[in-house]
């Protein structure tokens, strides 16, 4: 099948964004990630990359090697467009090869100072909340905010916890933390306004690493409880 957007415009010369909807669902973003495969696997002359986020899909080009190599006479930003429409994008069950991980959470505690309070707020004791989050399947839709910043749907709705009122000036890397009907894991120490109820080991963001962000977008991610002991064993 050719294109599912709805809209296209030139973001600068050298990049343009393709709007797919308007809402955060996980179908909307399988459109969105059917489109990133599809050009990665058949790019133009000059193309850079992609950045998806939750219901666009922005394209990042050289613009004087797509003048130059692209057939026609229009603009860069014209070319590009043109060729991407005519791109053929693959069906979901053709394509749904997302990338399953596990990613070890140490609950409450000094790692989860918020754990109690959000428990309070959702009318659960502790064990129902780390049952309730540790039991979902959750869904990587966008990486954004601060490099390695996952952005996730697929939280249980019974954990909808508004933000804090006042942010901490520091949030550790590895934090995870719930704001709204989202939740997320911190890749950096710093500012930040989400109820913190958890910690994992892993190291989400290492620009020294070939691929820095650990996670990305598509990914399918559960998340395993692990004791403070366990936690210590596992850092990386």
């Amino acid at each position: 099948m050719t294109a599912q957007y709805t809209e296209i415009y030139a973001l600068n010369e050298s990049s343009l964004t393709m709007v797919f909807g308007n809402t955060i669902s996980e179908d909307l973003a399988e459109k969105v990630l059917l489109f990133d495969r599809a050009i990665h696997a058949a790019p133009f002359e000059g193309f850079m990359t992609t950045i998806p986020a939750y219901a666009t899909l922005t394209v990042c080009y050289d613009p004087k090697i797509v003048f130059n190599t692209l057939p026609g006479a229009e603009s860069g930003y014209e070319k590009v467009a043109r060729y991407l429409s005519t791109l053929t994008v693959g069906t979901l069950k053709q394509q749904n090869n997302r990338r399953k991980m596990a990613i070890p959470v140490c609950y409450g505690g000094e790692f989860g100072p918020d754990l109690d309070l959000v428990a309070a707020h959702c009318n659960l004791n502790r064990e129902e909340l780390i049952s309730i989050h540790s039991a979902a399947r959750y869904m990587v839709y966008m990486i954004g905010f601060v490099p390695g910043f996952a952005y996730m749907g697929g939280m249980d709705k019974r954990l909808a916890t508004p933000r804090k009122e006042q942010p901490q000036s520091n949030v550790s890397a590895g934090s995870v933390g719930i704001a709204g009907g989202q939740t997320g894991i911190y890749s950096l120490d710093i500012p930040g306004g989400w109820q913190i109820i958890g910690q994992t080991p892993l190291r989400l963001f290492d620009a020294a690493r070939p691929e820095p962000s650990l996670l990305k977008a598509g990914d399918e991610l559960s998340f395993i409880p692990v004791s403070v002991k366990e936690f210590y064993s596992l850092l990386s």
